[in-house]
């Protein structure tokens, strides 16, 4: 076994989380692991932490999925060492995007990615309107002790759609499985909106969120339509209302300043009304990848500490869903540095998302968040001192640690 994480106490205040490393850049020989990727197996009471091998930090010199295993044991957490996913590739490509989702009733873990073909980049890609990524996945029965041969969905889920994606990319981060049973991977295309003589226009090819589905169970899937304004690296979450309604949710990666929201009453087929998120801010140099989770709301919270802060947000009482969200992402306007969880208590507003709690001051980047069970929650991040590809580091945290946060009440160390 490799190395232990101690679990928090839900009454432990501390400015940041505790963090284990995970994945470490090898500075030496240049290998660099980015694109974290995080699912808890409830009954297995382990997780399994994603992340893609590079032999630079560049997207071009992506190799493969490394996987490792955290395991619960006697309150603490246990690390098993590297694992290298042989099975998880193509011949002539390279494997991006871990994105795994959990299928429950058949305890079967499907662990999607991309597979792009050499060296090929995405801008290449974009520029000259010719695909060269593959939808793929590999499955586990074993919560990821033994895994299938890699399958391509490309030519049967997508089809001729690809003549009009320029490329295309899942999540990164998790997918989900929603209380109707439906898997939900979160995915974006840059789509060619208008080509002359066969070359798409500059301008015309724009990044547009969506998701690929299965309603029985994995054994075939389907892609939804895209999210009608340009959004991109996406991650989703089932919000159920009061009434016990389902409303699928969208955060979106954005170049304007702010995140991309979109809600889906059709299970994800299509979203209706994206917008922007104005307590979401993004990157000016782009942006970066988030991750959002939902959550039951806690039965042993009183009716005042589950209700939003309507006066300074100007919404109804929060207690419309039956449904909190988390969402994660630096929070510094200019770079990525300062990664925030952010909490929604009122999540079909954009406005009721919270002020964050910043659980890694410094360089930060893509990071994936977690849903344990109780109040426990845990997250897989890209961060440094001087870079945030440094290293790929593991916290779990409670919900109290974030409402605290929220409240003032975090104390210094």
């Amino acid at each position: 076994m490799g190395n232990t994480t101690s679990r928090r106490s839900s009454n432990r205040i501390a400015m940041e989380p505790e963090k284990t490393t995970v994945f470490k850049q090898e500075q030496t020989r240049g290998v660099t692991y980015r694109i974290p990727a995080l699912i808890y197996l409830r009954e297995a009471q382990t997780y399994l932490a994603f992340a893609e091998k590079r032999a630079t930090p560049r997207d071009s010199d992506a190799k493969i999925i490394v996987m490792r295993k955290g395991t619960l044991l006697s309150g603490s957490i246990q690390w098993s060492s590297s694992q290298e996913l042989l099975s998880a590739g193509l011949p002539g490509h390279r494997t991006m995007n871990p994105c795994p989702v959990h299928e429950k009733v058949t305890n079967t873990l499907f662990l999607f990615f991309i597979c792009i073909k050499s060296n090929t980049t995405e801008h290449h890609q974009v520029i000259t309107g010719k695909n060269a990524a593959r939808l793929c996945y590999i499955s586990s029965k074993d919560n990821g002790l033994t895994w299938s041969k890699t399958k391509d969905l490309t030519d049967s889920v997508i089809s001729k759609k690809v003549r009009n994606w320029a490329t295309f990319a899942v999540g990164p981060g998790h997918g989900i499985q929603m209380e109707s049973g439906r898997l939900v991977v979160p995915a974006y295309v840059y789509y060619i909106h208008c080509e002359c003589a066969c070359i798409p226009l500059p301008c015309s090819v724009k990044p547009h969120s969506l998701s690929f589905y299965s309603d029985d169970r994995g054994e075939t899937w389907h892609v939804g339509h895209i999210i009608q304004r340009m959004s991109c690296e996406c991650e989703m979450a089932e919000i159920i209302d009061r009434d016990g309604r389902s409303h699928l949710y969208c955060n979106s990666r954005n170049t304007s300043g702010h995140r991309v929201e979109a809600l889906s009453e059709t299970s994800g087929n299509t979203f209706d009304k994206p917008c922007l998120a104005p307590k979401l801010v993004e990157q000016c140099s782009g942006g970066c990848q988030g991750s959002v989770i939902g959550f039951p709301v806690p039965e042993s919270l009183s009716e005042e500490q589950a209700g939003a802060n309507k006066d300074d947000m100007n919404l109804p009482y929060s207690s419309d869903t039956q449904t909190w969200l988390l969402y994660s992402h630096p929070t510094n306007k200019r770079k990525r540095s300062d990664l925030g969880v952010y909490l929604n208590r009122s999540p079909l507003h954009t406005l009721g998302w919270e002020k964050p709690w910043i659980i890694h001051h410094g360089p930060s980047g893509y990071s994936d968040l977690a849903y344990c069970e109780g109040e426990q929650f845990a997250c897989l991040m890209e961060c440094g001192k001087e870079s945030e590809l440094e290293e790929i580091a593991f916290v779990d945290f409670h919900l109290n640690d974030v409402m605290e946060a929220i409240n003032g009440k975090l104390k210094t160390p």
